[in-house]
Formats: C-alpha cells, sequence, structure tokens
C-alpha cells in the first residue's frame, strides 16, 4: 500500500532562498515529521477555496499548519489589534474551507497552532487576539486530560510543549473538547466530542504548540504526526 497522502497547505512568503519570485512554503520540520510517520506530504496550493472539497477527494489526511493570524471579522470581531501580524485574506479563505471540508467530511485532521484556531472559527468558535500571557518563543509544561486521544498519543498526561503563539482560544467551537492546558490556564489541546456529529465522523486533533520543532528527537511529539498518518492510512483502506 502506497504511503497516506497529507494534504498540506501551503503559506505564503515573500521571497525564498535561490529564488527571484514571491515563494509557497511549508515549513521543512513539519513535512520531514509526515515524512517520518510514514506519510506522503502534499502541499497545496491555496487558491480557489470554492474547489478545497474536490482537491482533497484524493487526500487521506490533512494537516493545517501554524503561520499568521486569521482576520478577526471571521469570528465576528469589530476592532482589529494592533498585534495583528501577517493577515492573508487568500490564505484565511483557503483555510477555512480546507477545515470545513475535512470536519464535515470525515477526513483525519491534524491542525497546529494556528490550524487549531482555523477549526476553533470553523465550529463556531472565537479567539484572544492578543494574550496577557508570554507563550512566544517559550517551551513550557501541558497538563493532558486522562482517557483523551491525546494522552493516548502522548501515553501520558503530561508533555512539554514548544510555543509560538500570540492569541488563543477564547469561546470553544461546537462539538470540541479541551484536553490539554498550560499552567495557566491557556487552551493547548482540543479534539471532537465523539457521538455529537459536529466535529465531523473522522479522526480530529488539534494542538496550541509546535510538535515539529522537536519532534525529529522527541518520540512523544513524533507520535502526534504519525497517529495522523496512522489514521488516514485506515481511511486509504
Amino acid at each position: 500500500m502506497s504511503r497516506p497522502l497529507i494534504a498540506l497547505p501551503a503559506r505564503f512568503s515573500s521571497n525564498a532562498s535561490a529564488l527571484r519570485y514571491a515563494a509557497e512554503v511549508a515549513a521543512r520540520a513539519l513535512v520531514e515529521a509526515v515524512w517520518r510517520g510514514g506519510g506522503e506530504p502534499f502541499i497545496m496550493h491555496p487558491a480557489d477555496p470554492s474547489g478545497a472539497a474536490e482537491r482533497l477527494e484524493r487526500c487521506d489526511g490533512v494537516l493545517l499548519p501554524g503561520g499568521g493570524d486569521l482576520h478577526p471579522r471571521h469570528y465576528g470581531a469589530a476592532d482589529e489589534h494592533e498585534a495583528l501580524y501577517d493577515v492573508d485574506e487568500e490564505q484565511d479563505a483557503f483555510d477555512l474551507a480546507v477545515a470545513r471540508h475535512a470536519l464535515s467530511a470525515g477526513i483525519p485532521l491534524l491542525a497546529v497552532c494556528r490550524g487549531l484556531q482555523i477549526v476553533n472559527v470553523v465550529r463556531g468558535g472565537t479567539l484572544r487576539q492578543h494574550m496577557d500571557a508570554e507563550h512566544r518563543h517559550l517551551v513550557h509544561p501541558v497538563a493532558v486530560s486522562p482517557g483523551t486521544l491525546l494522552a493516548k498519543i502522548l501515553d501520558g498526561t503530561e508533555t512539554t510543549a514548544s510555543c509560538y503563539h500570540h492569541q488563543d482560544i477564547d469561546v470553544l467551537g461546537g462539538g470540541l473538547e479541551v484536553t490539554a492546558r498550560a499552567a495557566d490556564g491557556t487552551i493547548e489541546g482540543v479534539e471532537g466530542v465523539e457521538g455529537t456529529g459536529q466535529a465531523g465522523a473522522g479522526w480530529f486533533l488539534g494542538v496550541q504548540w509546535h510538535p515539529e520543532d522537536t519532534a525529529a528527537t522527541d518520540p512523544a511529539q513524533q507520535a502526534v504526526f504519525t497517529a495522523l498518518v496512522t489514521a488516514a492510512g485506515a481511511r486509504q483502506r
């Protein structure tokens, strides 16, 4: 059987080494974590959100990566905080469309940092545009709820998270449950509530931290990506 195909929406970049034009990129650490987990990374051109569902039909799983801030109008905020950065409406539209379809179609979905925030907004939740607590360039402990999908993947109820976010979940979206928190109460992990159907029939896990930062040397963080590929493989079969 071929490697499960894992869709990974590209991020826009104003430049890249050795290229003469603006670029579309994916973090190498993310791509390599998917590959180590047995998946085939598929970098998606983030265009034509109306066609995202059709394009995802060939994929076995989806990884929604981190990136810049989601425009606050998508969760009903009237004002923009001065700390917002790298807002891109084209990127927003595509990521939102990918998340909606993956959830509704039951495609296994791993959402990282911004990706988790996208899913929360798709499910009707909101974000804090700028946190009081410092979670940027920070490595800190995270407590994981026993018996959850995340606890099973990490094989424990504690982990060390590499964070780079200044926003977080404010109001939790429908059909989602909190599975991990930082010591200050910040939501660091979310998954679908089984049996509600509101988060789709498939496998879903969201983490606010960046497991790819240490996945090459930390088996627990690599396990997050391997679990996505395993779920995608089951769907492929």
